[in-house]
């Protein structure tokens, strides 16, 4: 009867991926060298821009600070093969540079490309994230009662994270950050050639509004939006919305699970970054891992 039970549930762990929170050589020269940028004067670096990727890597998951990295001993001098400073120096001009906004962009497509994604639903959900240090693009929640910053991400039905957020103080509502966001997806779909008129764009009651809703008609889309009472006595006027509670319900395996997914990297846990672009490299490097977890071992 358990070897019944097990054989039942196979096909289900056949599903999900392990997302990669290291990677090898090969899957480095494959996803990542090419987006980099190669230094044309200076000296060069001590070590490969393959190791340093992975010290990142490990920072990203294990939520250590930058002074505590693990970093390999050199067997002919007896230290440390590299500074913690000189990594983050590295990583600084690469979020600088838009490097890990690329590294994305381009696993977007690579999904695409093998047919991987199921645009049919676009799920978009937002995110708080609490800061313990201080710093820019911040502002108090008074619904979650702490200081923080705000995010955006649109998530397919697969799962996989299409669209990286728009940033904002934690006291702005989600729904006036919703064009930017949106202006950033259709770029996303414009790259792979999607067409827009087979999308149907789900997202919750925060962003209600006349002027999301033509947004999304506008660009060929159909919107599901659940509507919003307002503290409303009455019915509203006019036509009847566009909405389906069972397209809506999806969202609950589809974005919130990615966002469960993003917590694995613990450094996302709590915003420690001063700075908010630095922040925003760390997320994009954990959407990356979460859309190669089909790709990488």
């Amino acid at each position: 009867m358990i070897f019944k039970k097990i054989e039942l549930f196979m096909p289900m762990l056949k599903r999900f991926h392990r997302i990669p929170t290291q990677l090898t050589l090969s899957e480095f020269n494959e996803f990542i060298f090419g987006h980099l940028p190669k230094p044309k004067r200076g000296p060069s670096c001590k070590i490969t821009f393959f190791k340093i990727f992975n010290y990142i890597l490990t920072l990203l998951y294990t939520g250590c600070q930058w002074i505590s990295l693990p970093i390999s001993i050199d067997p002919q001098t007896g230290k440390p093969e590299i500074h913690y400073t000189r990594i983050f120096k590295i990583f600084k001009r690469w979020v600088k540079k838009g490097v890990f906004e690329k590294i994305f962009e381009h696993s977007v497509v690579w999904l695409h490309d093998r047919n991987l994604l199921d645009l049919s639903i676009l799920h978009g959900d937002g995110t708080l994230t609490i800061a313990k240090k201080g710093g820019d693009c911040l502002g108090f929640s008074g619904h979650k009662h702490f200081k923080g910053e705000k995010t955006v991400a649109f998530v397919d039905r697969n799962c996989n994270v299409i669209s990286p957020f728009t940033k904002a103080p934690g006291n702005q509502h989600e729904s006036s950050l919703f064009p930017d966001a949106f202006g950033y997806l259709k770029k996303i779909l414009k790259r792979i050639g999607q067409d827009f008129c087979e999308i149907i764009a789900s997202l919750d009651s925060a962003y209600d509004s006349k002027r999301n809703r033509k947004m999304i008609f506008n660009a060929g889309m159909t919107p599901n939006i659940k509507e919003n009472p307002s503290n409303r006595k009455k019915i509203k006027r006019g036509r009847k919305r566009i909405y389906d509670d069972a397209i809506f319900q999806e969202r609950f395996k589809t974005v919130e699970r990615a966002f469960a997914w993003e917590d694995k990297f613990k450094r996302l846990l709590i915003r420690f970054e001063r700075i908010s672009l630095h922040h925003f490299g760390l997320k994009l490097m954990a959407y990356t891992m979460i859309n190669l977890r089909y790709f990488c071992c």
